[in-house]
């Protein structure tokens, strides 16, 4: 095909987060200077934020490896301003740090580009490249501070389960091919028959893959280890950009191709959505380390996300993308008082919970901040997290889906236990134990503005969530599929 301007145009956000890359590249070649680097880091995310404004104009284009629709600018959207929100938090968390810090904002821009390939992905070529980006930077991010051992050990472990991760997308996608002979995910409809048990088991592995990057029990094993030894920017990239790629190309090859949508698939995904519910909350009861419970809440979050793949019909796109916001907006805050905590770099961060007790009586709005970002999380009505649970709870109703609401509900009772435990430690008189304290100025700075704004963020979204769901029903319906 010809590559017109058109195509371009709509490539261009992919296009400048790569020149971006590129240029801190050259940047670090001439000169290391740590705050260039994250300004020209956060420039290039910003332009390529802006540019989608330009993007909306001309979708929906195609082209044979990628789309560009709205739910393409829906995930970049997400992308990018998650990638930011990691570029700010690691400048003050690597403004000590002893080795070469330039390195992180490279590593961060190539997978972010990774992350809006894999989304925009509509032919399994680009799926795997995409993935593969997204992913192999993530490995030095994770080991970045790999003077800790803990660090080192979260580098490792996700390179090599994401590498087994890999193999079995491989293995489904030659099967796939062997069956239909198309690589293009709606030509994967060709030549596929629902009693195709090829087809089937290609189908399943690459669910296995894409399961794992999302951490669905039981591929969920990695990550509360991961998680932990991550450094605070690293853990809040692998928290948020990851998961929305992944969770929107799985989106994706549900809605578009037949493979995903058979009977005895849909079945699959009930199952492990409720064991993903409900295994995330249980494990996450006797947690004392912050970031180990944040992985376990992820866990079961995206349990009750996949009833929108299981339903993948109707309003299912729609309940996705407020969902999605709904969680990213919260999670970020959440990560981002433990990356404000634990910066500047100094070994290993504040994520015992022990280091939060009595902070109130040290810090009183980061402490406001971190009940915020948990009541939001628990589904408390008046923030974000009520609005998307409440949609998620609506589409199992609407669909009749009593065993998933069933999961959601009891998922939630338990993580209300948690939660709360987490906010009754903030208030908790000191008691001679070790704590972690952010600077006296931490508001003021660039990563301090971010997180206050993100909690407010999820307040606004949770008394005025119009504007948001305006925003994903349109893009939704420009979506292809």
């Amino acid at each position: 095909m010809t590559l017109t301007t058109t195509h371009l145009v709509a490539l261009l956000p992919l296009i400048l987060v790569c020149a971006t890359a590129i240029a801190v590249m050259l940047g670090i070649a001439w000169r290391r200077h740590h705050a260039a680097t994250v300004l020209v880091t956060a420039i290039g995310l910003n332009l390529a934020l802006l540019s989608l404004l330009v993007v909306w104009q001309v979708t929906p284009i195609e082209t044979p490896l990628l789309v560009v629709d709205g739910l393409t600018i829906f995930a970049t959207a997400l992308i990018l301003v998650s990638a930011l929100a990691c570029t700010t938090l690691g400048h003050a968390y690597l403004e000590h740090y002893t080795g070469p810090a330039e390195e992180f904002y490279l590593l961060l821009l190539c997978s972010a580009a990774g992350g809006m390939v894999l989304a925009a992905s509509q032919h399994l070529a680009t799926l795997f490249f995409g993935l593969e980006l997204l992913s192999m930077p993530l490995y030095g991010m994770l080991a970045y501070a790999f003077h800790e051992r803990r660090s080192l050990e979260a580098g490792i472990k996700y390179l090599i389960l994401s590498a087994a991760a890999t193999a079995f997308l491989l293995f489904g996608m030659a099967l796939l091919y062997s069956q239909t002979g198309r690589l293009d995910l709606a030509g994967l409809a060709s030549g596929f028959a629902e009693d195709n048990a090829w087809a089937l088991a290609g189908a399943g592995m690459m669910l296995v893959a894409l399961g794992f990057k999302l951490s669905i029990v039981p591929f969920h094993l990695w990550a509360p280890d991961v998680y932990e030894g991550g450094p605070g920017p690293a853990a809040t990239f692998l928290a948020s950009v990851s998961k929305i790629a992944a969770f929107i190309i799985l989106l994706r090859l549900v809605v578009v191709s037949p493979a995903f949508q058979g009977e005895w698939l849909q079945e699959t995904l009930v199952v492990l959505a409720l064991a993903t519910m409900l295994v995330g909350n249980l494990l996450a009861l006797t947690q004392s380390n912050l970031k180990r419970l944040l992985a376990y809440s992820s866990i079961a979050h995206f349990g009750y996300l996949m009833v929108a793949l299981v339903v993948s019909d109707g309003l299912a796109k729609e309940t996705a993308g407020v969902y999605l916001i709904t969680y990213v907006v919260t999670v970020l805050a959440a990560f981002g008082v433990i990356t404000v905590l634990s910066s500047p770099y100094g070994g290993a961060d504040a994520a015992a919970l022990h280091h939060y007790r009595g902070l109130f009586w040290r810090r009183p709005y980061l402490t406001a901040v971190l009940t915020i970002t948990m009541l939001s999380l628990a589904g408390i009505p008046f923030t974000a997290g009520f609005i998307g649970k409440f949609y998620i709870v609506a589409l199992g109703v609407e669909a009749e889906r009593w065993w998933l609401v069933g999961g959601i509900i009891v998922g939630s009772a338990i993580g209300l236990y948690y939660y709360l435990r987490v906010m009754v430690t903030l208030f908790l008189v000191e008691a001679g134990m070790r704590r972690r304290d952010a600077p006296h100025d931490w508001g003021v700075r660039a990563g301090g503005v971010v997180v206050m704004g993100l909690a407010l963020l999820v307040l606004l979204l949770g008394v005025y969530p119009a504007p948001m769901i305006e925003w994903v029903r349109v893009l939704a319906a420009t979506s292809i599929g």
